[in-house]
């Protein structure tokens, strides 16, 4: 007859081995426990309680160690708690649900099923009925995200903090990318065309891309949209000598692509692509909320991967554009641990689950909105004369620094063109304006103008002649 194990004996077992949390061996519990039986009767106890879901076995014969699972479980949530800790994803709050999509999609790619595009994901939305961001994450982001500014034309207020957002979203958003460049390097290469030393070329040129689009998005605010012409545009400015095939800059994609440490698989049916595209755009065109529409194209275009590359930068600068237009903080993803930014588009196009990415995106709208809120502080209220005619000062002084006119030339040129273009009563004021915005330019401010630093190179030369 069998002799029944006895509960006490298996609990005895259960708390020697839990004296050792980096596992017991067999005579280590033995040595733990008061009336150890004998080793055979030791190791079918053992089997049992792993059989039973009580104890875990690592390794095998003499190498066997044991543990309890609860240890076990302790020891790989605090070593996910110093990933993350090193990661810096612990600086960002996460709800319950962006807690879950990320400890999936922390798993490792074996563990995690394949999926492919569910076209019933973008079908399903319904603009201003369907809402990835409740009422009140909208109102909030409306009442952290207006700057205290009287109503003014589209694209006021970014162009006000342009030199700013310049470097913080050009450096940021590669950042997200893996791009190496510092903050500074990035204000080096942004204000004097100085690449980095010891730096790849293609991490300037991605930086200077990231300058260019974000030029094209407040240059043309008037312009833009959630249209083929913006999109595709922008797609083209970012991947500016970026792609192996340069006729792919700006078009969608006709090949197959897949991503890097993920299940996921993009759709590979270029009349699908397409579609979906086309399907993106006029949804997004119809939502009304601007906090809304940066968030859904931060969600559906990296999921679609509608481009063969840059697809994520694409929706970072697409998810501006109203804020831009309406005179809101722009998001410069300032601080985004970029694990914590991959963990969550890795849940949406794993899971199709947007509140990781939700934690993301308010927490980093915060923070830009709490940062351009000091910056434009410090740069006072706006000139309103300047305000009124900064697209006539624009095209005339960049007229100047493009004909590398010289003090004569460009005083002569002034008063033609004011002439010929501005009030009689605002021409003196006007050329002054002018004139005094010319003298006062240097490295680190002619970017709003949209010259290359060569042009302004040039232009200083014969300047100071």
């Amino acid at each position: 007859m069998v002799r029944r194990i006895q509960e006490e004996d298996l609990q005895a077992i259960e708390l020697a081995v839990a004296l050792h949390s980096e596992g017991a061996m067999v005579q280590q519990i033995a040595d733990a426990l008061k009336n150890a039986p004998p080793r055979r009767t030791l190791q079918y106890r053992l089997k049992s309680l792993v059989d039973d879901g009580r104890l875990i076995m690592e390794g095998e014969g003499r190498a066997a160690r044991y543990f309890v699972p609860q240890i076990v479980e302790a020891a790989g949530e605090a070593t996910a708690r110093a990933e993350a800790q090193a990661e810096g994803e612990a600086l960002l709050p996460l709800s319950k649900e962006g807690e879950g999509i990320r400890a999936y999609v922390r798993k490792a790619v074996e563990a995690r099923k394949p999926v492919g595009y569910n076209r019933a994901f973008l079908d399903s939305y319904r603009p201003n009925e369907s809402f990835y961001l409740s009422a009140a994450e909208r109102t909030h982001l409306r009442e952290v995200g207006t700057p205290k500014i009287a109503e003014q034309p589209a694209g006021t207020y970014a162009r006000q903090i342009l030199n700013r957002l310049l470097i913080d979203l050009s450096w940021n958003s590669s950042r997200l990318e893996g791009n190496t460049y510092s903050l500074l390097d990035t204000k080096r290469l942004i204000d004097f065309g100085e690449e980095a030393e010891g730096k790849q070329r293609l991490e300037a040129q991605m930086i200077l891309n990231h300058k260019d689009a974000i030029e094209f998005l407040i240059g043309e605010v008037d312009e833009i949209g959630f249209n083929r012409y913006t999109v595709l545009n922008l797609h083209a400015l970012l991947a500016n000598n970026l792609l192996a095939d340069p006729q792919a800059a700006g078009s969608l994609r006709h090949i197959g692509v897949g991503i890097e440490r993920s299940v996921f698989h993009p759709l590979e049916v270029p009349q699908q692509i397409e579609e979906c595209f086309d399907q993106i755009l006029a949804t997004a065109s119809a939502i009304t909320d601007p906090f809304e529409q940066a968030f859904f194209v931060m969600v559906q275009i990296p999921y679609l991967q509608p481009f063969d590359d840059v697809n994520k930068r694409v929706s970072r600068l697409s998810a501006n554009m109203p804020l831009i237009k309406s005179n809101l903080a722009p998001l410069s993803f300032e601080g985004v641990p970029r694990k914590a930014y991959t963990n969550a588009v890795l849940g949406i196009y794993e899971l199709n689950k947007v509140e990781l990415l939700k934690d993301v995106f308010i927490w980093a709208y915060e923070r830009s909105a709490d940062r351009y809120a000091a910056v434009q502080q410090s740069l006072g209220e706006p000139d309103p004369f300047r305000l009124r005619h900064r697209e006539a000062l624009r095209e005339v002084i960049r007229a100047v620094i493009g004909g590398r006119m010289d003090k004569k030339r460009a005083t002569a040129h002034l008063k033609g063109w004011t002439h010929e273009k501005i009030d009689e009563a605002e021409r003196e004021q006007f050329r002054e304006t002018a004139e005094n915005e010319l003298l006062s330019l240097h490295e680190g401010n002619f970017a709003r103008y949209q010259v290359r630093p060569s042009e302004f190179a040039a232009w200083r030369e014969a300047w100071n002649r």
